[in-house]
């Protein structure tokens, strides 16, 4: 983890490459190891962030060879590259991949790739480190984590290190989470276990620490006394698209809520860590999920909003409503929008809510975290033109803009006093340029060299399903009557805007850059028959 790194992938950013080590890809035919995978892998090779010493290994049921398996991937790499393909880099990478054809189930396929892991050994000398990445369905986690123990290539001897990346979801609520723990941990030490979630791979989300614990101009401002309030937000302009039959077993909630967005709120909240030992980090994180207020049934109701994407206009298109997306139920209560308040019982947090909302189908895709300030008194401005004065924001955006801004009052220029908004804004592009990446080389090469930080430890994970599991069983308990209740292309449904109103506050506006324009909701549609 290079929290003071600029967002490129070269030997200045990253340091030195990994020591010799193999890389197993479970579901090495599927879209994330063509998408995201492959390209943040040659990226990395591109770079000389990888040892001379590796190897690729996929494994999948599809039925090809190793010379096939090469072929298919050097199509799709120039297709998938998030840059140009360098054919001279590409040929050094190609050579290093191999193919292990079979079930997941089928005790006989890990006996495969245990001879193909000791050919790549032998070929590029990988010297028995070897990292297996399971972008497969969650069902197979516990499947492919069991048989892997089985045959022997967990094992951590003479040296040899041994790891397993699991992709989220970490289970679907706290007892399925509790459970996927405990069966893993049955095979592999805590140590050995690396969850990821991509959105850590983010320069701007790495950056947070580095932005509140480096400057000592907003570390001594990040409290109570100052925030009035946070919100962070992640929107979607996507629906769901071919991923229906998955979705109607996660909703948002599930999906985003318990890791993506914690991680969010857990690194905008915690205290200073003792360094950036995995360890420290962890701890403080966790330290703030275990305060957050429980929610009560009366709570769930008070302070949760769900909601269900109509039809609607985004970009000047219809777009259909999520009951009529593929393998989508016609009478779906699966939720696409979740909007939350939290409470965080700490010193530092105490009466400061935190806001949180996802959603698909919205009218911007954007990631960002909203801090604002306590509005100043009016009182030495009372016999001005000054009716209000604006309270500063600090935005940090995540996507798809990477960068902080921050927001003040100046005098305008004139015999009378007038105030006008001013903005600090930083993009990384601008400062330190831009390298095409996937979000996920960072996370891959601290795999590789054996840094846990950017990953959730298994007790971060059940701390985050302990707060939204009571959400989940009041919301199975009382289905809701009135989805559809939001238009595709809007900024989801109004009770959500209620959820702050109620408290004199808004929710800020993901369109307005960096202006402080607020949201200007447009007048509700009545229903159509296909929504």
């Amino acid at each position: 983890m290079q929290l003071s790194d600029p967002a490129n992938v070269t030997q200045e950013s990253l340091g030195r490459p990994p020591g010799p080590c193999a890389m197993v890809i479970f579901g090495a035919a599927g879209d994330l190891t063509k998408r995201m995978l492959i390209p943040a892998l040659y990226n990395l090779a591109k770079g000389r962030m990888l040892p001379d010493q590796f190897a690729i290994i996929g494994v999948s049921i599809e039925n090809f060879s190793t010379d096939q398996f090469r072929e298919r991937t050097t199509k799709e790499i120039h297709e998938f590259a998030t840059g140009g393909v360098d054919a001279k880099s590409w040929d050094w990478f190609s050579k290093r991949i191999y193919y292990v054809s079979g079930d997941f189930q089928d005790g006989n396929t890990y006996k495969k790739l245990k001879d193909c892991l000791d050919k790549a050994e032998k070929d590029q000398s990988t010297q028995g480190n070897c990292l297996f990445y399971l972008a497969t369905s969650p069902q197979f986690f516990p499947i492919v984590v069991q048989n892997l123990g089985a045959a022997g290539l967990t094992k951590q001897e003479n040296g040899k290190w041994r790891r397993v990346v699991i992709e989220k979801p970490f289970g679907h609520d706290l007892p399925s989470a509790i459970e996927l723990n405990h069966s893993i941990g049955q095979v592999l030490e805590e140590k050995q276990v690396y969850r990821i979630d991509h959105y850590l791979g983010k320069e701007t989300v790495q950056n947070i620490l580095a932005f509140r614990f480096a400057n000592g101009i907003f570390e001594p401002v990040w409290n109570r006394r100052y925030v009035d309030h946070v919100q962070v937000t992640v929107a979607e302009e996507l629906g769901v698209e071919l991923r229906g039959g998955y979705y109607e077993t996660a909703g948002a909630l599930r999906d985003m809520v318990p890791n993506h967005i914690f991680q969010l709120i857990t690194l905008s909240a915690m205290e200073p860590p003792t360094s950036f030992d995995a360890d420290a980090v962890h701890d403080e994180q966790t330290k703030v999920l275990r305060a957050i207020q429980p929610y009560s049934p009366e709570r769930v109701l008070d302070q949760a909003v769900r909601g269900q994407y109509g039809e609607g206009m985004i970009d000047g298109k219809h777009v259909i409503a999520y009951r009529n997306e593929p393998h989508v139920a016609q009478d779906s209560q699966t939720p696409t929008y979740v909007a939350m308040a939290l409470h965080i019982d700490s010193w530092r947090w105490a009466g400061v809510p935190f806001y949180l909302r996802t959603g698909k189908r919205l009218s911007k895709r954007s990631t960002q975290i909203v801090v604002r300030f306590r509005r100043p008194p009016l009182v030495l401005f009372r016999n001005t033109s000054v009716d209000k004065l604006t309270p500063n924001e600090l935005v940090i955006s995540i996507q798809p803009d990477e960068g902080i801004s921050l927001n003040f009052e100046a005098k305008i220029p004139g015999p009378s006093v007038r105030l006008g908004a001013v903005n600090m804004d930083f993009q990384y592009s601008d400062y330190f340029g831009s390298t095409p990446s996937t979000g996920y080389e960072t996370l891959i090469y601290d795999c590789m060299m054996g840094d846990p930080t950017l990953f959730q430890p298994a007790e971060m994970v059940e701390a985050a399903w302990t707060v939204v599991q009571p959400v989940l069983d009041v919301w199975k308990a009382l289905p809701p009557r009135d989805f559809p209740n939001y238009a595709a292309g809007s900024w989801g449904p109004a009770q959500a805007d209620e959820l702050l109103h109620r408290e004199g506050r808004e929710w800020r506006d993901p369109t307005a850059g960096n202006s402080l324009h607020r949201i200007v909701r447009p007048q509700p549609q009545p229903a159509t028959a296909s929504s």
